[in-house]
C-alpha cells in the first residue's frame, strides 16, 4: 500500500513536467500496465531507448520523409511527444512495455493513417490490441466499442470501420512496438509503412 502511495505521489509530482512522458509512464506503472509475457525478448532492443524527441529540426526534413510528416501530424494535432526525463530511468528500464507504447502512441497515428478523433483512437487500439501486446488493450478495447458510439454518436460508422480496419492491419504488420522509429526519421514514410508490413496511404 505504501508503495502504491509513493507512486501515486511521484505520478503528481512529474504531472506538471515539461516532458510529457514522465506522467504517461508514472501513471501507466501506477495502473500496472503490463505486455504479455511472451512478448518480453521482442522488446529487449528498445529496452532503455528514448531518445528526445525535436519537432523543430524534424520539421525542417524534406517533405514527405518520416520525420517531417511525424511533425507535421504533432504540430497540425496541437501535441507535444512524450520524452522522459533522466530521473525515471528506473521506471523506464522496469516497465519497457508501457514506455514505448506512451512513447509511440502518436506514430501510430501516422503510420497508420488514423487520426486523432475518437474513430482514429479505437483504430490504434484495435491495432494494439490485435498484435497482442497486452490483455488490458483488449480489455479497453472491448469496453471503447460500447463506450466510443455513445460518446462520439456522429463517428459512429467511423468507429466500428476503423475498429475493424484496425484488427485487419494489426494482424498483417511487423511488429511495431519493439522497432526504433527514432533511428528512420531521414526514410521516406512510405518506405517506412513497407518496410513494417503496411499498406501505403
Amino acid at each position: 500500500m505504501l508503495n502504491k502511495f509513493q507512486q501515486i505521489k511521484a505520478a503528481l509530482a512529474y504531472k506538471n513536467s515539461e516532458n510529457f512522458g514522465d506522467f504517461a509512464i508514472l501513471k501507466a506503472d501506477l495502473l500496472g500496465a503490463k505486455a504479455d509475457s511472451a512478448l518480453s525478448s521482442k522488446l529487449q532492443q528498445v529496452v532503455g531507448y528514448h531518445p528526445t524527441i525535436d519537432l523543430e529540426k524534424l520539421s525542417q526534413y524534406p517533405p514527405g520523409t518520416f520525420g517531417r510528416e511525424y511533425a507535421n501530424h504533432m504540430q497540425k494535432n496541437h501535441l507535444k511527444p512524450f520524452n522522459i526525463s533522466p530521473e525515471l530511468e528506473e521506471v523506464a528500464k522496469r516497465n519497457v512495455f508501457a514506455l514505448r507504447y506512451a512513447l509511440t502512441h502518436d506514430i501510430f497515428h501516422l503510420l497508420l493513417g488514423f487520426d486523432t478523433s475518437y474513430a482514429g483512437e479505437i483504430g490504434v487500439l484495435a491495432f494494439a490490441a490485435a498484435q497482442n501486446y497486452s490483455k488490458s488493450l483488449k480489455i479497453g478495447l472491448w469496453m471503447a466499442k460500447f463506450l466510443y458510439p455513445i460518446i462520439a454518436l456522429p463517428q459512429r460508422q467511423a468507429i466500428f470501420a476503423n475498429m475493424h480496419k484496425g484488427l485487419e492491419l494489426g494482424k498483417k504488420a511487423n511488429f511495431l512496438l519493439g522497432y526504433r522509429f527514432e533511428e528512420h526519421w531521414q526514410e521516406p514514410l512510405q518506405e517506412v509503412r513497407k518496410h513494417l508490413g503496411l499498406p501505403p496511404i
